[in-house]
């Protein structure tokens, strides 16, 4: 059995050695408290380490076991820090978790305002001089970038032994929305782009709640920065636009035109890598002639990322029964070019579509050679869902999934798959 204390005991009661699950949590270790979550999840375990990860001020953690399961409210009272303390530490990862649906109420507004006010102090003074007022000391501010959350960074910044994170921006827009306060368009913006980071967790919590209004002021504030002179501000736009459209989920689907109509003649225009890059994303979501038209004549940009969204663009769903000649030769293309992300992505692109050319098919195939090996689990994924008897040597020849990278389970698993069938035909 175990207790809440994340100790196993044995039958005559006494605590054993510290659970797994906790000695990860302990030691910081994602990655290996990921791998424990997916093999295993006990009673109890969960939500002591949840506790646990709080107050280590383990965002990221903590979040991930949220995920799986782990009920806050089953902590006992002090066993959580105070939303103060997690403000402070300037994760947004860290109070995101304190601000669960589940545990939200015990909060009062007054002690909600406080956490916003705080935050606010933390965005005007910003965090160098904020540690420099906390310490007194004068030397030089230490800045690594971590990862925060499974999908946003953070700046980890020290200074005579303090260390905070950056994140307050993300932290204040979180409470303000959590208050029921609309913060101007123009002040979000501010906050992302004082990063000048797409992946900034600042950033990605102005882009997502913008994009989550939904409304015309917001779309038109948006698709005014097209014109920027500043390319930070135009790509703060586009994403915006962009996400306001993938987050449409009604039946009207009314920012579909709009979108296609505004990125279909931005993308002939932008002279920016990133903003372009974003852009091509974004015609990306949406199937037809127009956004096709519009994406091929990037398939050659000398830069990579732009490449990249071409080829990922060009996959956009519903996957046609078959793709347009010029389609099938810019994806032949990608698929030899010098970059491994651009391979793998027009790989990708093709083994998910509905088209078996068998020009496309052999190309793929040559990659169960390529230099770069996640390259080739791509390519064995794709010959297995082409029904390609190739598939089989390919992942013998790859050896086992390897646990740093989860999604080779996936993908070589459909060979696999594809043996037993065949097996069985």
């Amino acid at each position: 059995m175990a207790t809440d204390a994340g100790r196993d005991t044995g039958a005559d009661g006494a605590a054993d050695a510290e659970s797994p699950l906790i000695g990860a949590v302990r030691a910081g270790d994602t990655t290996a408290v990921r791998r424990i979550l997916v093999e295993h999840r006990g009673p109890y375990v969960d939500d002591a380490a949840f506790c646990l990860a709080v107050r280590t001020h383990s965002g990221a953690i903590a979040q991930l076991l949220l995920q799986y399961g782990a009920d806050p409210r089953t902590g006992a009272p002090g066993s959580l820090l105070p939303l103060r303390e997690a403000v402070d530490s300037g994760s947004p990862a860290l109070v995101h978790a304190l601000l669960d649906d589940r545990i939200l109420g015990r909060y009062a507004e007054s002690e909600l305002l406080d956490a916003r006010d705080l935050a606010r102090d933390w965005c005007e003074t910003g965090v160098e001089a904020g540690l420099r007022r906390r310490t007194g000391s004068e030397d030089v501010v230490t800045r690594t970038r971590v990862q925060d959350d499974e999908y946003n960074s953070v700046d980890e910044c020290t200074l005579d032994g303090m260390t905070v994170r950056d994140g307050h921006g993300a932290v204040l827009t979180r409470l303000e929305e959590l208050l029921g306060a609309r913060t101007p368009f123009e002040e979000l913006m501010a906050r992302a782009t004082v990063h000048a980071d797409q992946d900034h967790a600042s950033w990605a919590a102005a882009t997502m709640l913008l994009a989550h209004r939904r409304d015309r002021a917001t779309w038109t504030a948006a698709a005014a920065l097209r014109t920027h002179t500043e390319p930070l501000h135009r790509l703060f736009g586009a994403e915006v636009l962009r996400l306001t459209h993938l987050f449409d989920g009604s039946d009207e689907d009314a920012f579909a035109g709009p979108a296609l109509d505004t990125f279909t003649g931005w993308s002939a225009e932008e002279t920016d890598p990133a903003v372009l890059a974003e852009v091509l994303v974004a015609l990306g979501e949406h199937s037809g002639p127009r956004a096709e038209a519009a994406l091929l004549p990037h398939a050659g940009h000398h830069e990579t990322r732009v490449r990249r969204a071409v080829a990922r663009g060009l996959g956009a769903w519903p996957s046609p029964p078959a793709f347009s000649g010029a389609v099938r030769t810019a994806l032949r293309e990608l698929m030899r070019d010098p970059e491994a992300g651009v391979r793998q992505d027009a790989c990708l692109t093709f083994a998910d579509g509905k088209d078996h050319d068998p020009v496309l098919i052999d190309a793929m195939a040559a990659l169960m050679d390529d230099d770069d090996r996640h390259v080739r689990v791509i390519a064995v994924y794709g010959l297995a869902r082409h029904d390609d008897g190739r598939c089989v040597e390919g992942a013998l020849r790859l050896g086992p999934p390897q646990p740093a990278h989860p999604d080779e389970e996936h993908y070589l698993g459909a060979a696999w798959g594809y043996e037993r069938e065949r097996a069985g035909r």
